[in-house]
This record gives structure tokens, sequence and C-alpha cells, in this order.
């Protein structure tokens, strides 16, 4: 919830996406993970330290 200090999205990108649940949340503390709609993930520990996985890795 917001007073936990975390935020949820998800969206509707279309049939024509390769990920049909795509979302990302960030936390209070500043990370944040990416689902995104074409299978690829990302990840932010809100310290600059960010790790992208692309596609069917």
């Amino acid at each position: 919830t917001i007073s936990q200090g975390n935020h949820w999205c998800t969206r509707d990108y279309g049939p024509s996406a390769t990920n049909q649940n795509p979302y990302h949340y960030s936390n209070r503390d500043g990370s944040c993970y990416y689902s995104n709609p074409d299978g690829s993930r990302y990840y932010n520990d809100g310290q600059g330290n960010s790790r992208y996985t692309p596609s069917g890795k």
C-alpha cells in the first residue's frame, strides 16, 4: 500500500505484448523493479547499482 512506501503499477500493453503481465514497483528505500512487456527485466537497488536482464535469458 502507499502507507508502506511501496508503489505498485500494472499496465495493459495490449495483445501484441510478449509479456502479458508487465508491472513495476518501487520501494521506500529507492529501489525499483520493472518487468517489461517484451519479457526483459530491470532492477535498481536505489544506490546506483542496476541490473538488466534481456528477454529470453
